[in-house]
């Protein structure tokens, strides 16, 4: 599955347990103005991740082949930047729909992504570029 749709799927699978059976975090209305400290960086993480992808030549989508193995920027902090903005947003919307549905999926999502994205995404650029990703990978942590 696409990452994208994987994330807007889980979120999409929050708000309908929501309404199934509805929950409220515990700050009470204090979360309208929290959602934006986890969203408003994911954002800005996308668009730094997908700029420096493009500026390398290299897709961003990950059904496309990679071009080169971008290291510089938000990549020389996280080997993942584009999935971890992803949850970031993710746990920001949670945060705003006021669901604690959707935030206790955040926890598989993030197993799934883990496991059944990156680690294919990592097997694959060991193989197509070996040594120099292998030197990137012992370098840069995947998340943080």
């Amino acid at each position: 599955m696409r990452p994208p749709l994987l994330v807007l799927g889980t979120l999409l699978l929050g708000f309908a347990l929501e309404l199934l059976w509805p929950t409220y975090l515990p700050a009470g209305r204090a979360h309208l103005g929290l959602w934006l400290v986890p969203f408003v960086p994911g954002v800005a993480l996308m668009t730094a991740a997908m700029r420096q992808f493009r500026a390398a030549g290299t897709p961003v989508e990950t059904w496309r082949p990679t071009e080169a193995i971008v290291t510089r920027g938000v990549y020389a902090h996280t080997r993942n930047p584009i999935y971890l903005a992803m949850i970031l947003i993710y746990v920001g919307l949670a945060v705003l729909l006021d669901s604690v549905w959707t935030l206790a999926l955040a926890v598989p999502l993030i197993a799934v992504l883990r496991y059944g994205v990156i680690a294919r995404e990592e097997r694959y650029l060991d193989a197509k570029f070996g040594e120099p990703y292998g030197a990137y990978r012992a370098r840069v942590r995947r998340w943080l």
